[in-house]
């Protein structure tokens, strides 16, 4: 039992490597204001008004639901699908191109990289990107192996995050930190919306949701940033009206730091 226990607090988490994480994830607003796309509850999201220019959206993970998608397509963009679960998506538009098959960390007959599918969707393009993805748990493996060039040309990237009750303990913190942080490397958060289609756990004094929509922007994009201080988001709403609403924990901002 004594092993037992020590390995048990071995492998948990420092409350203070957790904090630190939270710390570089706290939302920052900038001179553009947030839109929201996609519908009002599960499957829409807050994005930066800044879609000019965009070539196309990669949306890993379908689903049931494709508003996002086609407000994205509404605005001009070429929206590039894949899931293995779903023979198509629920909506149709002339500009949405479906692939069934999952994305993840390798290339075989049913899965792909996330690299290997924009390249050969958009072989010879440039341009800007917006990445929204909804996988259930395999965004790590998916982010893990992305190559740092594509990263960069995601203009937008919106993720829902799993499991993140695991950062209570090492091995899982260790990987959702590496993945945060090459995000980092070329984008900022500026947006943190917690899903009530899950709990949240407590790790010390430190509230955990365990399903987070993090919204990210890359860094030549942000002019005259600030810490964002008020939450929900006006634009915010639960993803579902079957649980009670949760709302952004103070440890994910800084409006209790002075």
């Amino acid at each position: 039992v004594l092993a037992a226990l020590r390995m048990r607090v071995k492998d948990s988490t420092d409350k203070h490597k957790i904090l630190s994480l939270l710390n570089k994830l706290h939302p920052v607003s900038c001179d553009r204001p947030l839109i929201r796309l996609g519908a009002f509850g599960d499957g829409g999201y807050l994005v930066p008004d800044d879609l000019t220019g965009i070539e196309a959206c990669f949306s890993p993970g379908v689903g049931f639901s494709s508003v996002f998608e086609k407000d994205c397509a509404d605005r001009g963009m070429k929206v590039f699908m894949a899931d293995g679960f779903v023979n198509h998506p629920s909506l149709s538009h002339e500009l949405f191109v479906f692939i069934k098959k999952y994305i993840g960390n390798t290339d075989n007959d049913h899965e792909m990289t996330l690299d290997a599918w924009v390249n050969s969707s958009l072989a010879d393009a440039t341009g800007d990107l917006l990445l929204q993805m909804d996988i259930e748990g395999a965004e790590y493996d998916v982010l893990s192996a992305v190559s740092e060039d594509l990263l960069k040309r995601f203009r937008i990237v919106v993720i829902e995050f799993h499991l993140l009750d695991g950062l209570r303990r090492q091995p899982f913190f260790n990987l959702a930190s590496q993945v945060f942080e090459k995000i980092l490397r070329t984008h900022t958060c500026v947006h943190n919306h917690p899903s009530n289609c899950s709990d949240a756990v407590k790790v010390d004094d430190i509230d955990i949701p365990m399903v987070m929509e993090l919204t990210f922007l890359r860094n030549d994009r942000i002019h005259n940033p600030s810490f964002v201080r008020t939450f929900p988001h006006p634009l915010d709403c639960d993803n579902t009206d079957r649980n009670p609403s949760l709302i952004l924990p103070k440890s994910w901002y800084r409006n209790h730091q002075k």
